[in-house]
């Protein structure tokens, strides 16, 4: 394998000229998100910037699957199923396509991976989690790329966590996409001048899928643990939507009623992506407390954690609305 701090170097520099790259394309070809009422932002910024991500992961997904035969197959499935469901959202970016068109291809892309995950011998049941992780991770990261910086830090966040407790070739992909959101976020925040797009969050979603179903079998820690990164994101997303749901509300429309939504009107964007930031941070230093931890003990302090973000969650919506 190359040096680390080269690895992280090479796809920092790739994600960091493929952004600038990416967002004299979006003015060139008038790709710019409006402010509006279903909007979080003030002025008119270009979208599309995640193209760059993708393109750091594929060249970290073609290098290590050269240099891992093993995991070769797995690693051709990934790049498939990246190039799928970033596809759909560079085209989603450019001309708007249905939800129902999209959800396709996000399942698509899920077989994919899975059914290698399965060949490579992963139980049925691995291989059903890792359709389920990115039928929901590629929306929910969707859903909540809304304000400034904060889809790439906590996906940056999450890659961390899987650069440290995942092993072999993947954990080097995990610090692939730790480099790449590094390259993107000058561009992305404190002030966006770009936005990730589609493209971007959808592949965010998907690499993480990637890696957070690899965890039962190729993690150093128990599994669960690694369900405490996207705490904030899963919380905040699926219980927006389940709310929206309830009331009959067109749930696949754009809204501003999550609650980071209504946060960054209140306090701005700077704070909430820091917050959101801060929150996720410290399940990084769970994770590493406790790293010894029992299947039992780590699924006890995963259902409290998500039961004190929940409490948050709502005690945070009530104070916001």
């Amino acid at each position: 394998m190359p040096g680390f701090i080269p690895w992280l170097s090479l796809h920092f520099l790739v994600a960091a000229a493929g952004t600038w790259l990416a967002r004299r394309y979006a003015i060139h070809r008038q790709l710019i998100d409006q402010p509006g009422d279903r909007r979080s932002h003030q002025v008119a910024t270009p979208r599309g910037g995640g193209i760059a991500i993708v393109m750091a992961l594929l060249l970290a997904a073609i290098v290590l699957g050269v240099r891992a035969p093993a995991e070769r197959e797995l690693f051709v499935a990934f790049g498939i199923g990246l190039l799928l469901v970033a596809g759909v959202g560079w085209w989603d970016d450019h001309r708007p396509l249905p939800a129902s068109w999209r959800l396709l291809v996000h399942l698509l892309s899920a077989l994919v991976f899975a059914a290698a995950l399965y060949r490579q011998g992963a139980p049925i049941w691995q291989a059903l989690l890792a359709i389920v992780a990115v039928l929901v991770l590629v929306n929910v990261w969707n859903f909540m790329d809304g304000i400034d910086g904060l889809a790439a830090s906590q996906a940056l966040l999450t890659a961390v966590a899987a650069a440290f407790f995942l092993h072999g070739p993947w954990s080097w992909l995990a610090a692939a996409l730790f480099a790449a959101c590094c390259g993107f976020l000058p561009f992305n925040f404190p002030r966006a001048r770009i936005f990730l797009g589609d493209v971007g969050s959808g592949a965010l979603g998907f690499t993480l899928a990637a890696l957070l179903s690899l965890a039962p079998g190729d993690g150093t820690i128990t599994p669960w643990l690694f369900m405490l990164p996207p705490a904030a994101f899963l919380v905040d997303a699926g219980f927006t939507l389940a709310t929206r749901i309830l009331r009959g509300e067109r749930w696949w429309t754009p809204h501003v009623s999550h609650v980071y939504q209504r946060a960054a009107r209140r306090y701005g964007h700077v704070t909430v992506t820091n917050l959101y930031g801060l929150f996720s941070g410290v399940t990084l230093l769970l994770m590493w407390m406790l790293s010894n931890a029992g299947t039992g003990l780590g699924l006890v302090i995963v259902a409290i954690w998500y039961a004190f973000a929940l409490a948050l969650w709502g005690w945070s919506r009530k104070g916001l609305s």
